[in-house]
């Protein structure tokens, strides 16, 4: 079993229902997941030994205004597993009428900017997050 599927798997035993869908490409593992547990899962990701995702490459959102799309929003993380060379990228609904998903500033400092940079261009806002204000746009 390769270490994309061993993500999944781990995902699946650990959050069951959290886990709204899944798609591999190319070798790496693509997973929707519920915002409510979006922090709880990055955690588990980050900490479990088996997996051990240390890396947070990149955090930004997708708007699908123009395609009609429901929930509007995306947010999508890129996660890299330095002991395990491994990617994985995790994508959360957010709606329209609720724009809010949980920071993970408390999981990786790291998404400080990343978050930063989403509130500023798409109005998303990140829960528990220190200091969250522009950083783009005046």
């Amino acid at each position: 079993m390769s270490d994309a599927s061993v993500t999944s798997v781990r995902l699946q035993q650990q959050f069951g229902s959290a886990i709204l869908a899944q798609h591999a490409a190319h070798g790496d593992d693509t997973l929707v997941v519920k915002r409510e547990a979006w922090r709880e899962i990055m955690r588990f990701l980050r900490d479990d030994p088996d997996l051990r995702y240390s890396f947070l490459m990149d955090l930004t959102a997708v708007d699908y205004l123009t395609m009609g799309r429901t929930p509007r929003y995306e947010v999508v993380v890129h996660l890299y597993s330095l002991p395990h060379n491994q990617r994985v990228r995790l994508k959360a609904p957010v709606p329209d009428d609720d724009p809010r998903i949980d920071s993970l500033m408390p999981v990786w400092e790291g998404a400080n900017w990343f978050e930063r940079e989403v509130y500023d261009m798409f109005g998303l806002t990140f829960d528990g997050h220190p200091d969250l204000r522009r950083i783009l746009l005046y």
